[in-house]
């Protein structure tokens, strides 16, 4: 079945969600990447003014995820996507006419709450639509992701040509035209009476001692993930001694994404258990950082473009390789965290997941900056990578555990028509 063919028998539902994240994407990285240069070369802001910023930002993103996803649950997730994108053009649009501090972090304030909104309520409610095809929807999910992430940056870097202001409201512009096209569209999901209150809620996510093992085992996807814009960058440029080697690192796992997701997703799907598949997938992961440990332990030679290319091979084989590893664990993960609980509490769900994602991130990505400046220091240049080998070893172990005593939800089985 081809992906178009894939797509097509996705509920209607789905298949917004789909583009809706497509439009999320590219509005988020048309501005992102370029807000911390504007702000320091054309708002002339200091770097602890700057860091500020973006820091709100993240937190409030971060922070808020279980705020977002308990307000999917109890209000619906159309309601919570719409506002969520409602409050990114908002956000944006104030990055785009203030040039204060306050104001600036207002929008900061803002456009991470957006997401702290619409990010889980978008996951409950594709879980909640897609029915037996969750693992495709999401693998799907991933593909239009990538594909903004892909046109975002291209189209930024073209508005920026005329200025800042001109990719904000661009960016802001896409988020209203997403707003009004759920309103029109989106149908309402279900929602269940609530029974408990919200901080009861978060009592029974946090006290079922299956999900909250497994969470915290998968706590090396995204933080591996993020090594594709900091740690496999900078071996890249380390390797060859070219600035642009760090685009083709970003290039082979966008491409391998496009390509080669929903193909993996449904040939395992095939082959055995999730459990199986998302372990293999994080041991994957962890192996992507030893090609590029044999080639960024020292200077680069001073070489012509043969000898270049031959050392960039191995840093493009760890890009493609640990993309290769979250397109086999990422949509099996997103199809097992609803399974965890009780329908009404998806979007909690979804919430808790990833707020520890995030601060798994955060600290991860503090550890292999701290083994990028040491191993630097001490002449070791390939103690970040067998940081992030460590890591990822260490959670597909512990998924691999958790299979093996049959402590991961197994599939469910299908619903009669007649039921």
């Amino acid at each position: 079945m081809s992906t178009w063919r894939e797509i097509g028998a996705l509920p209607p539902a789905v298949r917004l969600l789909l583009v809706n994240q497509l439009g999320v994407n590219t509005g988020f990285y048309l501005l992102i990447p370029y807000l911390a240069v504007h702000l320091s070369d054309d708002l002339g802001m200091s770097a602890a003014a700057v860091g500020t910023v973006l820091g709100v930002r993240n937190l409030s993103q971060q922070g808020l995820f279980v705020l977002g996803g308990s307000a999917s649950d109890r209000l619906g997730a159309r309601g919570v996507i719409i506002a969520g994108c409602a409050l990114r053009t908002a956000g944006f649009a104030l990055f785009a006419l203030g040039d204060g501090l306050v104001v600036l972090l207002a929008a900061s304030v803002l456009s991470g709450l957006a997401g702290a909104l619409f990010n889980p309520a978008v996951r409950a409610h594709l879980a909640q639509e897609a029915g037996e095809r969750k693992a495709e929807a999401f693998a799907l999910f991933n593909v239009f992701a990538t594909t903004g992430a892909l046109i975002g940056p291209l189209l930024g870097s073209a508005l920026l040509l005329v200025d800042f202001r001109a990719a904000a409201l661009t960016a802001a512009g896409i988020f209203a035209v997403l707003t009004v096209a759920q309103a029109l569209v989106l149908p309402p999901g279900r929602v269940a009476p609530p029974t408990n209150g919200v901080l009861a809620d978060w009592r029974e996510v946090a006290g079922n001692r299956p999900f909250m093992a497994f969470a915290c085992a998968m706590v090396s996807m995204i933080a591996l993930e993020s090594q594709l814009y900091l740690l496999l960058p900078d071996g890249a440029r380390r390797a060859t001694g070219w600035d642009g080697a760090a685009g083709a690192v970003f290039l082979v796992g966008t491409l391998a994404g496009l390509a080669f997701q929903l193909r993996i997703t449904r040939l395992l799907k095939r082959r055995g258990s999730r459990g199986k598949w998302i372990a293999a997938g994080l041991a994957l992961m962890a192996a992507a950082f030893v090609p590029p440990m044999l080639v960024t332990s020292g200077p680069p030679p001073d070489a012509g473009a043969v000898q270049t290319a031959l050392r960039a091979i191995p840093v493009l084989t760890g890009a493609l390789l640990l993309q290769t590893g979250l397109m086999a664990a990422q949509p099996f993960v997103m199809e097992l965290i609803p399974e965890f609980g009780r329908p009404g509490l998806t979007g909690t769900y979804f919430g808790v997941f990833y707020v520890l994602s995030g601060i798994a991130a955060a600290l991860g990505n503090t550890a292999v900056g701290w083994a990028m400046d040491t191993g630097q220091r001490i002449g070791a240049g390939w103690l970040p990578w067998a940081c992030c080998l460590a890591f990822g070893l260490v959670s597909a172990t512990a998924i691999a555990r958790l299979h093996r005593r049959a402590a991961l939800p197994g599939r469910p089985a299908p619903v009669s028509a007649h039921a």
